[in-house]
């Protein structure tokens, strides 16, 4: 009950065990009662998942689920941390990668269900209404009523509205000969604006010339605003058939902050 509703509908009228008499709503239930049984046995640190169904009134969905509990490993290169957000969302990042959605086609909201934390949590869309899958830290009241006493994250990705990839021969990959020319950017956005958001807006300012555009700072500290953060941006422009003017990298350049600000954003 704690990870969604248990209708009468879903009741097992004859379950092989007291405890396993009701449909569940997500396998990140299943996965968490694993969890329980090797704290309980001393093993906090853990990564476990399923590929299996959930269920609701409305049928069956099939979900690759994946759950951490616990601490990173030790390792002479990072110091061992508390499991977060984002190691959930690097799984279902490099699981929808594997899966073949380009990432450049997903977006993320925050409006994950109630049993994630609602401020450590999202939802992942492809477009403005497919929702591929969730993820997040567990919701502490959640934790404490199960009395899992460690850090926990979760990710659910439902495998049905994954579209098959298309089955074409691929053609070989197009290297210019021109040399690229990257350029970066401090944009300084309000602190709940995503960066994605803003690398969304950079690639769309120069959709044909822009090859890449990929976040590699983010600042908040002395000379940038309260509620303001700082994000560095590298943008690769790759000319395909004649090398650019300075004129045209300089117009390029401007597009791209005009995009920023209409995304919310301005130059540092």
């Amino acid at each position: 009950a704690l990870f969604g509703p248990t209708p009468e509908s879903l009741r097992v009228i004859n379950p092989i065990a007291a405890d396993l008499d009701q449909m569940r709503p997500t396998p990140v239930a299943a996965l968490v009662a694993a969890a329980l049984r090797n704290d309980a046995r001393g093993y906090k640190d853990g990564a476990l998942f399923e590929v299996g169904p959930a269920f609701s009134e409305a049928g069956q969905t099939l979900v690759a689920a994946g759950l951490r509990t616990g601490a990173t490993p030790r390792h002479w290169r990072a110091a061992s941390r508390p499991v977060e957000a984002l190691d959930a969302k690097a799984d279902l990042w490099a699981l929808l990668a594997a899966l073949g959605v380009p990432a450049e086609a997903l977006s993320t909201v925050a409006e994950a269900p109630d049993y994630y934390h609602p401020g450590r949590s999202g939802v992942v869309t492809q477009g403005p209404k497919t929702v591929l899958g969730q993820f997040g830290e567990l919701h502490p009241s959640v934790q404490a009523k199960l009395g899992l006493d460690q850090p926990a994250v979760a990710f659910e990705l439902f495998l049905d509205r994954i579209a098959d990839p298309k089955r074409r021969r691929r053609a070989a990959p197009e290297l210019p000969p021109l040399q690229p020319v990257r350029r970066d950017f401090a944009f300084v956005v309000p602190r709940d604006l995503p960066a994605e958001t803003v690398l969304r807006a950079v690639r769309g300012a120069e959709r044909n010339l822009i090859a890449r555009a990929t976040l590699f700072d983010v600042y908040k500290g002395d000379n940038v605003a309260a509620g303001q953060k700082s994000l560095g941006v590298e943008v690769v422009l790759q000319p395909k058939d004649r090398t650019l003017t300075d004129a045209e990298i300089e117009a390029a350049c401007a597009r791209i902050v005009q995009a920023v600000a209409k995304a919310g954003g301005s130059l540092r």
